[in-house]
C-alpha cells in the first residue's frame, strides 16, 4: 500500500466531512453595451475597505464577492449566490462579467483604480494599486478570476502526524504539511488549467499596443487554437520583472527566504518609476515586491491575519492556516463564476496534493513547472501536446489519466462521508473531458461563440452575462437576506470612519513603518530549520 492509501485510511469520515472551503469572486462591472462601467462602487454595497463579503480588486469596477468558510459544498454556493443578488439589487442596468479575461477596455489610463477612503490604511490600498499600474499596465489587472480556499479541519493534524510518525510542534507539521500539498499542486495544477480553464479569447482591446502571437478569429477577437487559459500563460497575469524569483516552496523558512530580497531590497527598474510625483505617490516602494500578495503564484499559503500584520510576519507566527488556489478561471456557464463539480474535483485533486509524495522541489523542477503551465495555457488542446517530468518528455493525456487514476480512492472515501456519488461523478466528467479536448470548458466556450451573430468574444461574454443577471435576479431573495447586508454596509461603512478617525500620523510616516516591520521574526519561522 502506497504512502497515500495509508494516510487515506487513517482518516475518519468526519475529518473528510469536515473539511472547509470558501470562494473569493472577481468580476468587472460592465455596462449594457459591454464596455467597462466607469462608475464609482455602489454606496448600497458598502465601504470597500471594511465589507467582509463585497470588495474591489484592482480596480473601482472590478468587484470582489467574498464567502465565509463553510464544510459543505452547497452551503458555500449558496451563499455566494446570494452575495450576486445583493449586487445586482444596488448596480442597476450593470452586468457582471461573467468571463475571467476584461470585456472592451478604454485606454490603459481610464482604467479607475480603486479607491478606499482617506486613512492611511485606505490610502495605501490605492497607492500598492497605482504602483501595479505603473509596473504591469492596468489592463492586465482587470483580469479576473475565482480563488478557492481550502483547509482541514484541526482534528486531521494529530492523526496524519501520528501515521507519519513526526515529531515536533503540531503547528510546525501543519505548515510543513500545507507546504508539501503547495509543492505538489504546482506540479499538477497545469490539470485545472485544462480542464476548467476559460480563457481561450480575448478582446482585441486587451492586447493594444502589445507584442502577442494571437490569431484573428472573428472581428475585435483574438485568440490560439489551442488555448485552454490565457489568463495563465504569458500574455495573463504574468510578470517578467518577477521571473527571476525562483520562489521554494520546500518549508516556510525557504518560502519566507525567497521573498524576502524581493520585498526589502531596491530594484533598479523600479527605483527609476520614483516613489512619488509631489504630493502624488506612484508606488508603495521601490523593490521588486512593494508588498507579498504582488508576488503572482497559482497557489499561496495563508495565515489567519491579524490588523496591521505583515503577511510572512503572520506566517512565521502561526504558519499556515489554508491555502488559497488562485489559477481557476470564472466559469461562463455558471452564473455565480463555479459550479458544484468544480468545488468537488478540487476537493479530490487537493486532498491527493496532501496524501501523496511531495519531494522537495528544486530550480530546475520549478522551471520546468513554469514551462509546463504556459504550454497548457496556450495550445493545451493540441493533439500530441507533451510536457516535462522529471526530465523526460510525457504526453499530456497520459499523465492526466495516470492521476486521475490516483484521484479515484478519494472519491470514493469523500462520497462515503458525504453519502452519494458526486465526487465520483466529478472524477468522471474530468475523465470525459481529458479523453475529448472537446469536452473542456475552454472548447465548450469557442464552440458557443461560433453561434453568436458576429462570433466575437464580447458578443458570447455579453449574452451570458445578460442571462447570468436574468437568472439570479428571478431567483427568491428573503427579507433576512436583504436586512442582514443592508446593515453590513451601514456597519462598513461606519467602520471606515473610525479607520479614518483613528489615524494619527501622517501617510508617509504610516507607509515607512509599514515596509520597515520586521518578515523573518515570527516565532513558528525561527524555530523551523
Amino acid at each position: 500500500m502506497d504512502r497515500l492509501q495509508q494516510r487515506l485510511r487513517v482518516l475518519p469520515r468526519e475529518v473528510l466531512k469536515g473539511i472547509r472551503r470558501g470562494l473569493e469572486k472577481e468580476s468587472l462591472r460592465v455596462r449594457p453595451d459591454g464596455k467597462l462601467a466607469d462608475t464609482a462602487h455602489p454606496a448600497g454595497l458598502g465601504s470597500a475597505l471594511t465589507h467582509p463579503h463585497i470588495t474591489t480588486d484592482f480596480s473601482e469596477s472590478q468587484l470582489e464577492l467574498i464567502t465565509g468558510i463553510h464544510d459543505g459544498v452547497d452551503a458555500c454556493l449558496a451563499q455566494l449566490t446570494e452575495i450576486h443578488q445583493i449586487v445586482y439589487q444596488h448596480i442597476g442596468d450593470e452586468l457582471l462579467w461573467c468571463t475571467s479575461m476584461p470585456c472592451g477596455l478604454p485606454a490603459d489610463d481610464a482604467i479607475p483604480i480603486g479607491q478606499y477612503g482617506r486613512s492611511n490604511l485606505g490610502r495605501a490600498k490605492t497607492v500598492y494599486r497605482q504602483g501595479l499600474s505603473h509596473r504591469y499596465g492596468r489592463r492586465m489587472q482587470t483580469i479576473s478570476g475565482v480563488h478557492y480556499n481550502f483547509s482541514m479541519p484541526e482534528s486531521a493534524w494529530p492523526i496524519l502526524q501520528q501515521a507519519d510518525a513526526q515529531g515536533g510542534s503540531p503547528g510546525a507539521y501543519q505548515t510543513g504539511a500545507y507546504f508539501h500539498l503547495i509543492r505538489n499542486f504546482r506540479r499538477y495544477s497545469w490539470l485545472l488549467l485544462y480542464l476548467f480553464g476559460a480563457s481561450p479569447t480575448v478582446c482585441r482591446s486587451f492586447v493594444a499596443g502589445r507584442t502577442h502571437g494571437l490569431q484573428e478569429r472573428s472581428t475585435g477577437t483574438l485568440f490560439l487554437p489551442g488555448a485552454t487559459s490565457l489568463r495563465m500563460g504569458p500574455l495573463g497575469y504574468q510578470s517578467d520583472a518577477q521571473s527571476s524569483l525562483a520562489v521554494s516552496f520546500n518549508s516556510l523558512k525557504s518560502y519566507a527566504n525567497s521573498l524576502n530580497g524581493a520585498l526589502t531590497r531596491s530594484y533598479a527598474p523600479y527605483e527609476a518609476l520614483g516613489l512619488r510625483n509631489g504630493d502624488d505617490y506612484r508606488q508603495l516602494g521601490t523593490s521588486l515586491l512593494q508588498i507579498e500578495n504582488e508576488f503572482y503564484g497559482t497557489i499561496r499559503p495563508k495565515p489567519r491575519f491579524r490588523s496591521g500584520e505583515r503577511p510572512l510576519w503572520a506566517l512565521g507566527e502561526r504558519g499556515v492556516e489554508y491555502v488559497e488556489v488562485r489559477c481557476m478561471d470564472n466559469d461562463p456557464f455558471s452564473p455565480i463564476g463555479i459550479a458544484a463539480p468544480t468545488m468537488r474535483f478540487l476537493d479530490v485533486f487537493l486532498l491527493h496534493c496532501l496524501l501523496a509524495n511531495s519531494p522537495p522541489d528544486s530550480p530546475a523542477e520549478i522551471a520546468a513547472m513554469s514551462r509546463n503551465q504556459h504550454r497548457v495555457a496556450e495550445k493545451g488542446r493540441d493533439p500530441g501536446l507533451h510536457l516535462e517530468r522529471a526530465g523526460q518528455e510525457l504526453s499530456l493525456p497520459a499523465w492526466g489519466r495516470e492521476l486521475l487514476h490516483k484521484f479515484e480512492p478519494i472519491a470514493a472515501a469523500l462520497d462515503d462521508a458525504h453519502g452519494g456519488s458526486d465526487y465520483r461523478h466529478a472524477l468522471s466528467e474530468a475523465e470525459t473531458a481529458l479523453a475529448n479536448p472537446e469536452a473542456t470548458r475552454s472548447a465548450r466556450m469557442l464552440e458557443q461563440m461560433e453561434r453568436t451573430p458576429d462570433k466575437s468574444y464580447v458578443a458570447f461574454a455579453l449574452a451570458q452575462s445578460a442571462e447570468h443577471k436574468r437568472t439570479l435576479m428571478a431567483l427568491p431573495l428573503n427579507a433576512e437576506a436583504k436586512v442582514r447586508y443592508a446593515h453590513a454596509a451601514e456597519e462598513s461603512i461606519a467602520a471606515q470612519a473610525r479607520i479614518e478617525a483613528a489615524d494619527r500620523v501622517p501617510f508617509e510616516t504610516y507607509r515607512q513603518e509599514y515596509l520597515s516591520r520586521d518578515l523573518l521574526g515570527g516565532a513558528l519561522l525561527q524555530s523551523m530549520n
